[in-house]
This record gives structure tokens, sequence and C-alpha cells, in this order.
């Protein structure tokens, strides 16, 4: 398997705290990966400079090949191949699902209409809400919402998907369609990036596991022994309070 995404020695400041200290991650094609920890730990920020929503300030990111600094200059070509889910929908509330999803792909690649409407009702099915496509998002469950999230994210057919926390804004008796989602994404074989708290979805679906603290990976291994075999203290103690 070929690398798609490697960090070199990463560090990220927001003024004088230090979000991000020296992270050294390297991710293959297809591979999944779970970061979990406690709040504030540096998980969202780490994914976020992954496709320069925030920008790191020592190190390096490559991503596909490409490095991404603030010289980049196809970053919107990169970021086209980076999905990203939030906690938050982010939907237009003014626009139908449908619209939402074809957005992009007419904007930022040109798609005639026709094409990008296909693509989109193609990953509404794909996310089994194509029957809401023609609904605006406030006349959704929460669920359906970040599953049409999900489905626009996919219409710029990214070869990376991140997941922000994607189900915690969620009711409990939602999770569990959004996750569904995330899990046939996942058979399928993208290369995804998600931060959760969703341990039963990490052993479900993550080949490994990340866990952080105060802006440190603590712990990469492979999700079995992480669950059954952590080394790090650090670890056995978020997992006790968590599982």
């Amino acid at each position: 398997m070929s690398k798609i995404i490697e960090l070199k020695n990463v560090n990220k400041w927001f003024d004088k705290f230090q979000a991000l200290k020296d992270i050294n991650l390297e991710v293959n094609q297809q591979e999944r990966i779970v970061i979990c920890g406690p709040s504030g730990s540096g998980k969202s920020t780490l994914i976020r400079c992954i496709n320069r929503l925030e920008e790191h300030q020592d190190g390096q990111i490559v991503v596909d090949g490409k490095e991404i600094s603030e010289n980049t200059k196809d970053l919107e070509k990169i970021r086209a191949e980076v999905g990203m889910v939030f906690q938050q929908f982010n939907l237009f509330p003014h626009l139908s699902i449908l619209d939402n999803c074809t957005l992009a792909p007419i904007w930022v690649k040109k798609m005639p209409k026709k094409d990008a409407e296909a693509l989109a009702m193609k990953n509404l099915e794909r996310v089994q809400i194509a029957d809401q496509a023609k609904k605006f998002p406030g006349q959704l469950s929460g669920g359906q919402q970040q599953r049409s999230a999900l489905a626009r994210a996919l219409c710029m057919e990214p070869k990376i998907m991140l997941f922000d926390e994607p189900t915690s804004a969620l009711d409990p008796e939602m999770i569990k369609e959004v996750l569904d989602a995330m899990v046939d994404l996942a058979k399928a074989g993208m290369t995804m990036i998600v931060v959760t708290h969703e341990m039963g979805f990490a052993k479900e679906v993550a080949d490994n596991m990340i866990f952080m603290d105060q802006g440190q990976i603590v712990e990469k291994a492979k999700t079995k022994d992480f669950f059954e075999n952590p080394k790090s203290d650090r670890t056995k103690l978020f997992l006790s309070q968590i599982l």
C-alpha cells in the first residue's frame, strides 16, 4: 500500500498555546484510522491541518504527494481530494439537499449540472436518503442532515475522508444511521481518518487507533492491540473511563 498522507514533526500554535507537538503520522491508501482522546487533546486540530483549514507553523504535511503549506498553489485541488464531515452539518439552509450536493462539483469541478445531479443522487442513494433530495436541511432530522453532509462530501469524489466527531451533535437514536453510512464507506475502501468517541464503530472499522493527549500522539496501535493491550498508562486510563 502506498502512503497517501504523511505528517513529519508537525507543530501548531494558537498564540502561545501549542496545540500540536511533533506529530508524526503516515496513512496508507485505504487505511482507516480512528483518533480518540480527551477534549482539547489536538484531535480536531490535527485533521483540520491535513486539509489546511488550520495552518501548521512547523513541520511537513504531504497529501497525495503534494506538500501543504502557505505556498501551496493548487490548494483547492488538494482540498477537492480530501472530503470532510464536521460535527455541525454546515449545509446551506436555503438550498435543497440536492443543490447542497451539486454546488461544489458544478463550481469547483466545472461539472455540467445534469452530471452533478446524477452524481448527487447516486451518493444520496448510497447514504440512503435519496427520497429527501428535494427537501431543505431544516425539514430533515439531525441524522439525515449529517448523512446529507456525507453525501455532499462524496460528490467531490475525494480520495480521503476526514470526520471530526461526526455524531457528537446527534441524538442517540440517530447516531447509528450515520455510523452505518460510514461503515459502508469504509467497506468500499475509502481512506478515512475519524475523530470519534464511538468505540464500537472504531472496533468494527479502524485498522489502527491513535490516542492523543495534550497535543501529542501518545499511542498508535493496531485496533485489536489498542483495546486489548494498551501500552501507555494514559491510554489505559482513558479507555477505562469510556469503555
